[in-house]
């Protein structure tokens, strides 16, 4: 019982600090799934071009961003953009926003092998279908192949959502007050060796499994939805 009134009263004291963290998460992972959806997309078709300059540039940016770790990355826009950027551009170098940057470049490089899956899953037929009714590529991407990859994908995404809000954690290292800054900025007002990082977890963890069961909630929507079509 003791225990928890001291709980009870270390949250009183930091709750608003781990609130502004968890916030900051949550914004840092939405963008970043958000903007990476737009431009994986984007990197998807480039890939599926048949212009071989725009499909070897793609493959190159997606195995540069999945074969190096995201603090690295991190770190590169962090340390290297912030120093090569003209004053002119001082709002570009603000560390959220640097963080940002690598944090939806590293999300779109898996986001668009997520896209490009689910544009293989549909079935070729329906794009000789729409062929022969006289659509265009572009025509039959945009209004057959997309919405129903998209729809298929849209799961992943979701997980894709989850995973980016544990690997967000390394912001912390530039100075951005997300979840894990906020327990060491605890950590080094309190002394306490574990219930600030404790409490880290503990909120990382209901918020993965939180929004782990609405993916898991909406896929099986999705799916009774495709059942009964």
């Amino acid at each position: 019982m003791e225990g928890l009134q001291e709980w009870g009263a270390f949250l009183k004291k930091w709750g608003p600090s781990y609130v502004d963290g968890t916030l900051m998460t949550l914004k840092l992972s939405f963008i970043g799934v958000l903007v990476g959806f737009l431009l994986g997309v984007l990197i998807a078709l480039m890939r599926r071009s048949k212009i071989k300059v725009l499909e070897v540039i793609a493959k190159i940016y997606i195995q540069i961003f999945r074969g190096t770790p995201l603090l690295v990355q991190v770190l590169i826009a962090y340390y290297g953009l912030a120093a090569v950027l003209p004053d002119s551009l001082g709002k570009l170098k603000n560390p959220f926003v640097l963080s940002l940057l690598a944090i939806c470049m590293n999300s779109s490089a898996y986001v668009s092998e997520i896209i490009r899956g689910g544009i293989n899953a549909v079935d070729r037929g329906q794009s000789e279908a729409a062929a022969s009714l006289g659509m265009n590529q572009k025509q039959i991407m945009r209004h057959i192949i997309l919405p129903q990859a998209v729809k298929t994908v849209l799961p992943a995404l979701g997980n894709e959502f989850v995973t980016l809000i544990k690997e967000s954690a390394i912001v912390a290292f530039v100075g951005i007050g997300d979840i894990m800054y906020q327990a060491k900025v605890v950590q080094g007002a309190t002394y306490l060796p574990f219930k600030p990082y404790f409490t880290a977890a503990f909120i990382y963890l209901v918020l993965v499994l939180g929004l782990s069961q609405v993916v898991n909630v909406f896929e099986r929507r999705l799916a009774a939805s495709d059942s009964h079509q």
